[in-house]
């Protein structure tokens, strides 16, 4: 069997590291679970300590891609992920290689211009 490299070694990820993967403030991750009931970290210990999953990263994208990148308000990006919850998952996916494109576009237009 081939050593997957790419593979996500860590299971768990504290609201700081999603915080920051995200440019978020902790506690606009804490509203966001009041708001968006499927968004549940695991908690764990005395303190309550969240415990973020690939999948509540996903989820995370989700309301992400749909609030601080497309503009939607919260009320708005509930209404789409509840109504056409797959139909939202695959924008999300589609913006999120469309950008990934466009910083690519990006660098090979500065490295042609340094070439000039």
């Amino acid at each position: 069997m081939a050593l997957n490299l790419n593979k996500n070694l860590k299971l768990y990820y504290s609201i700081k590291e999603v915080a920051e993967q995200f440019n978020l403030n902790e506690s606009t991750l804490r509203y966001w679970e009041t708001e968006f009931p499927y968004l549940k970290p695991k908690t764990t210990g005395p303190n309550n300590v969240r415990q973020y999953s690939q999948k509540d990263i996903e989820q995370i994208q989700l309301i992400y891609n749909l609030v601080k990148v497309r503009g939607f308000k919260l009320a708005a990006a509930k209404k789409i992920i509840n109504q056409n919850r797959d139909g939202a998952d695959k924008t999300a996916d589609v913006l999120e290689r469309l950008i990934a494109v466009r910083d690519e576009l990006q660098l090979l237009k500065r490295e042609l211009d340094g070439l000039q």
